[in-house]
């Protein structure tokens, strides 16, 4: 292969990448030049790799390929020609062809073939019969040999699992009866493609016995299974498909057949192969109908398409073994905790002081209703809240139903951002790997969002509460209408505090409340997932909706904290607690007075919170927390893969055919020495 590349812009900054990897990782220096080893180089480009489904030593094998020189460092040349390599299309197979062409005579022989072959599946496995007729269509007979050249080669292992697989089951099938038992089953997926099946489906591989009568797995049992491995690219595109046709995002097997006969060419699936999907993927489902994330328990996870670092859309694409990734659900992001309640803020900010000023003047109307008490002293000031309304204009003019609006969005700031980050914090932190959460977990979520936000909303709030009612006040009295300094200063630092408690009583259930149903009115009745991205009007339905039962039942609290915050006129009742406020509102004023300005909380915290959250959500997908290329991309519905992980997704790849040919390639003996392929 050339060491000479284009010098398209793309190039140059991938060949830069690869020098910076060179350079980290190169641990020898000889005459003024830096060398890698074998380790340097698995380093290189596994970084991070726990070895559990591949071991160090399959990596190692990449290092014979990388070693032209065959002197066991790599220069920086090697390095680079070999990363090179692995962009290309047919990088796998380009691969295995050079390490099973030890002469590097660009054609394999029958014998080179056997003897790295029967090398690295070793003694202890089921043996490969290269007598076989398949082996000589390729390779010809004793008399007549034939050299594959890289094409043949490669046609011939992508043909090869099949041959093991039908070898392999007459091994075990020594009576001919066209069965095998559970166990042996296992053993011959295992030895062949393991590597691509999850452990959900490794751990239930004897399960397949219990498909169709019998205790035992036939011939046709384990070609369809398979061939569902084998096609499992398409299985995804269909089940994506199908999945998109439905209202409840989940399938039948009829809907998977009909989907695979309208989208494929040819009928590409026979009804074992559908039976057999829907077997392992509805293991912890009974019902039937299964959903993607049903669906996202067949393949390992880490096995992910490596293509060129392009920007690809993440919506249609769900990548070669990696369903359970892709269908976590996870809003989870990657900057650091400083980082992440950073963003918070500013996003947070920004959304409640839209959602604030939208509805102010429904909360001043609503404040007033709840600082009525005219049925004890007085005459009735304001007959309901539209009547509350014209007064306001009439009397203090359209700039009145804006009163107190400068400490409101001072204080939303830390209220939204508290809020919105704590929720989505804890829900984050709660959630399991497969992206599900409990209703407990969504309520504790709520709960602590909606009490962490009081510490920093209480001053500002019982500020707005008396700026809001002083317009009245003045009004009636003539006076002059005092400052929110004035009303601090008044107050005092511990004044600023009065009806904290009634305020936690308020937020906590609101939040407990509003969070959870907000999420499953997404998830349940917008259908919100990786195949439906929520529209505006979505968010802003659902974030409505949500408000309106949190509001309302949590009137009784709000009407307390309002009467503790606000300053009693003369002749009015004072309260010492919110225990001696609720008995005497109950006293003097009735059940009813509980839920005074009931109707213009929801119609205040329906659209605030509707407004905040469709806010807050779509600012997320324009800037999300985590500000790199990759993350902004991703949030707003594409992805850019890191070069770096695009190089560790390209490492491990290049060692899938090897897998196919056995799962245990690369792993050999040490008393083992074989022409071009390293010992482990």
């Amino acid at each position: 292969m050339s060491k000479t590349f284009s010098s398209s812009p793309a190039n140059e900054v991938a060949i830069e990448r690869y020098k910076r990897v060179f350079q980290k990782f190169a641990s020898v220096e000889k005459n003024g030049e830096k060398l890698m080893t074998k380790d340097d180089f698995v380093n290189a480009i596994a970084p991070g790799e726990d070895y559990k489904r591949l071991q160090r030593s399959q990596y190692g094998v990449l290092f014979n390929v990388a070693d032209q020189s065959k002197n066991g460092l790599l220069s920086l040349s090697d390095f680079v020609v070999f990363e090179n390599l692995l962009t290309r299309p047919d990088a796998e197979y380009e691969i295995a062809f050079r390490l099973f062409d030890t002469t590097g005579s660009g054609k394999i022989t029958r014998e080179q073939f056997k003897q790295i072959l029967s090398a690295n599946i070793g003694t202890d496995e089921i043996p490969f019969d290269f007598e076989c007729e398949w082996l000589k269509l390729y390779t010809g007979g004793k008399s007549v040999t034939h050299e594959m050249p890289y094409k043949e080669f490669a046609q011939l292992l992508k043909g090869l699992q099949a041959e093991r697989l039908r070898q392999a089951f007459k091994f075990y099938d020594t009576q001919v009866s066209g069965y095998i038992t559970p166990d042996e089953f296992k053993k011959i997926i295992v030895d062949i493609a393991g590597h691509k099946l999850s452990d959900h489906v490794l751990d239930n591989l004897p399960t397949l016995s219990n498909l169709y009568a019998g205790s035992k797995i036939s011939f046709a049992n384990v070609m369809a299974f398979y061939n569902v491995i084998r096609e499992m690219d398409m299985v995804e595109r269909i089940i994506r498909k199908a999945i998109s046709n439905t209202k409840d995002g989940a399938i039948t097997k009829a809907d998977f057949l009909n989907t695979a006969a309208r989208e494929t060419r040819f009928s590409l699936f026979t009804p074992m192969e559908a039976d057999i999907v829907f077997h392992f993927a509805g293991l912890e489902n009974s019902t039937g109908k299964l959903s993607l994330g049903d669906f996202g328990r067949l393949l390992e996870s880490k096995w992910e398409h490596a293509a060129a670092p392009v920007t690809v859309a993440v919506q249609p694409e769900i990548k070669h073994g990696a369903i359970h990734d892709l269908l976590k659900g996870s809003s989870k992001h990657c900057a650091s905790p400083l980082f992440y309640f950073t963003d918070g803020f500013l996003l947070g900010s920004i959304s409640g002081a839209v959602g604030a000023t939208v509805v102010y003047p429904i909360d001043l109307v609503k404040t007033r209703m709840q600082n009525q008490r005219s049925k004890v002293v007085g005459e009735l000031l304001y007959k309901n809240s539209i009547d509350c309304f014209k007064k306001v204009i009439k009397n203090e003019g359209v700039l009145g139903l804006y009163r107190g609006l400068g400490p409101q969005l001072v204080g939303v700031a830390p209220e939204k951002a508290i809020k919105l980050t704590m929720n989505d914090l804890v829900r984050n932190m709660t959630t399991d790997k497969d992206g599900n959460i409990s209703f407990t977990s969504e309520l504790l979520a709520g709960g602590i969002a909606g009490g962490s936000q009081v510490v920093f909303t209480n001053p500002l709030e019982i500020v707005k509460i008396r700026l809001q009612v002083a317009g009245e006040a003045a009004k009636s009295l003539d006076a002059p209408r005092p400052g929110a300094i004035a009303i601090v200063r008044n107050l005092g630092i511990l004044g600023l505090y009065k009806g904290a408690s009634a305020c936690l009583l308020r937020d906590i259930p609101f939040s407990a409340i509003y969070f959870p149903v907000y999420a499953h009115l997404k998830k349940d009745f917008f259908k919100e997932g990786p195949d439906h991205r929520l529209t505006i009007g979505e968010l802003l339905m659902a974030g409505a909706i949500a408000g309106m039962p949190a509001a309302y039942f949590t009137t009784p609290a709000d009407v307390i904290k309002t009467r503790l915050q606000v300053e009693a006129k003369k002749g009015q009742s004072t309260y010492n607690g919110i225990g001696d406020a609720a008995r005497k509102i109950y006293t003097e004023e009735g059940f009813r007075a509980f839920f005074k300005g009931g109707p213009a909380r929801i119609l205040r915290s329906s659209p605030q919170f509707g407004t905040t959250l469709m806010v807050y959500e779509m600012l997320q997908r324009a800037f999300p927390f985590d500000s790199s290329p990759e993350a902004a991309n991703k949030a707003m519905g594409t992805h850019v893969a890191p070069a770096e992980d695009l190089s560790y997704l390209q490492s491990k790849n290049a060692l899938k055919i090897l897998l196919d040919v056995h799962y245990k390639f690369g792993v050999v003996p040490s008393d083992v020495k074989l022409p071009g392929i390293a010992n482990a």
